[in-house]
């Protein structure tokens, strides 16, 4: 696993890295937490990656042996909620449970507030059910916030949603927990 860690990157996506998205994106373990439906063509994928994901200064791809197998991002407000950002983050179902978003989500941290000093709160919002997740947040360093009842309507159903936070002074927390 540790291996597998040191071969890992985040990197801007590319037009090229389109067929490994496919992949990843058609999965169902990957689709039931998304909010998104699968891709319904490669031309519509082709056409927000273009015009979406690449021009986003945060939007990464999780590469394992430069092959994309996720993505991470941090979608930062505006105006008044300038100081917060919301993490999102996905990987292929098959690289589940061996560390590797763990990981992606430290690098990201590490970074994140040096490079928009005005966040100050990153925010990771979770479904109920989505145990794994809650997990990677918390061996992070996250904190649960709390629940948010029928906060979103997913596929027709209203879910109840867990608020997870991550404030720039938990940084120092981190560097003390693990080494990247």
């Amino acid at each position: 696993m540790e291996d597998q860690m040191s071969k890992m990157t985040l990197h801007g996506f590319e037009i090229s890295d389109i067929d490994d998205i496919m992949v990843w994106e058609t999965g169902d373990l990957v689709l039931q937490f998304t909010g998104r439906e699968a891709p319904t063509s490669r031309e519509i994928e082709f056409a927000i990656l273009r015009d979406h994901i690449i021009p986003h200064p945060w939007y990464m791809a999780i590469c394992l042996n430069s092959r994309v197998i996720g993505s991470i991002s941090v979608m930062q407000g505006s105006g008044e909620a300038r100081c917060r950002g919301e993490l999102g983050y996905v990987l292929a179902s098959h690289y589940w449970g061996q560390g590797l978003a763990t990981c992606a989500v430290k690098m990201v941290i590490s970074n994140i507030f040096e490079e928009i000093p005005e966040l100050e709160r990153l925010e990771a919002l979770v479904d109920v059910q989505n145990v794994r997740s809650q997990r990677v947040l918390e061996r992070v360093g996250f904190v649960k916030d709390g629940l948010l009842r029928k906060y979103l309507v997913f596929r027709g159903q209203s879910k109840d949603m867990l608020m997870y936070s991550f404030l720039s002074s938990d940084v120092l927390n981190l560097w003390s927990t693990f080494d990247l």
